[in-house]
């Protein structure tokens, strides 16, 4: 007897849950040579801003962590990517058109990227801070802070599952919480990730995957008052600097659009991050 195959429908991530988009909507993925795959949810308005709504409220917890914490939180999750590499492979090879061999070295590329960020966690702030010469009995120091939210727009052109993880983490790193939009035409691999981060250490709402059009959701979120940073990493097909413009109305920092995939960088950790300063008064006695 011939087994009929499971049409999977593959959801949003959002605080933690896996919900369908409020608006009903999906749309079909299919390989480069046509082939369906897999229906994902089509992201709308409302979903975007729910995932703000997600992302805000974990900004306290997952700050309040330590670095040496985040940093085992995003070992943990480099663990269990790597412990489900065989559906990723599978995921990647038929929804990119890609080899195996090809498949299984992004994915263990994005382990690498996972583990290669999850050592700054409690490292970046050494580096980037600095006790700075002051005249007078005073000690001063500087030292980065997370920023908030950020919503990202993930590489679109290649890399479903590499693109991804090489944006969304350098944000974790410190403290920030996140609203991204995977890669349209391959998301299965995002939405993956997200059931790695369900159940791994990471509190709901850290992270939150957004599939569907970038085009469509990339504005509200670039004109969102409660986002505090924009990665335009994977918007270099959309009107970025319409998006710019967007997130200037609110003072949003914002990464412009980049080619391929951004590599591992202390930088892409401190563009997410606000430096504090803090006087002390020198002991007299």
């Amino acid at each position: 007897m011939t087994r009929l195959t499971v049409p999977k429908t593959y959801k949003l991530y959002i605080g933690g849950a896996f919900p369908r988009s409020e608006s009903g909507r999906s749309y079909e993925v299919v390989s480069p040579s046509g082939a369906f795959l897999a229906n994902a949810a089509l992201a709308s308005r409302k979903d975007a801003r729910d995932a703000v709504v997600a992302a805000r409220a974990a900004v306290g917890r997952w700050s309040a962590a330590t670095g040496y914490n985040r940093g085992q939180v995003l070992y943990r999750i480099a663990e269990l990517l790597d412990g489900r590499r065989a559906q990723f492979v599978d995921e990647l090879s038929r929804s990119e058109g890609i080899s195996t061999a090809a498949a299984g070295a992004q994915v263990d590329a994005a382990v690498d990227v996972w583990v290669w960020y999850a050592g700054w966690a409690d490292k970046y702030v050494q580096v980037a801070g600095n006790a700075n010469a002051v005249s007078g009995p005073y000690f001063n120091i500087s030292v980065p802070e997370p920023t908030g939210v950020v919503a990202i727009v993930a590489p679109q052109d290649a890399g479903g599952l590499l693109g991804l993880v090489s944006v969304v983490a350098p944000a974790l790193v410190a403290g920030n919480t996140v609203v991204v939009v995977a890669n349209e035409r391959a998301p299965l691999s995002a939405i993956t990730l997200a059931e790695v981060l369900a159940t791994s250490d990471v509190p709901g709402g850290v992270v939150n995957v957004l599939t569907g059009s970038p085009a469509e959701l990339a504005p509200w979120l670039a004109s969102h008052a409660d986002v505090n940073a924009l990665d335009l990493a994977g918007a270099e097909r959309l009107e970025w600097v319409d998006l710019q413009i967007a997130a200037a109305e609110t003072l949003m920092r914002v990464l412009p659009p980049v080619t391929g995939i951004p590599g591992p960088s202390l930088e892409r950790i401190l563009a997410f991050t606000e430096t504090k300063t803090v006087w002390h008064t020198k002991s007299l006695l």
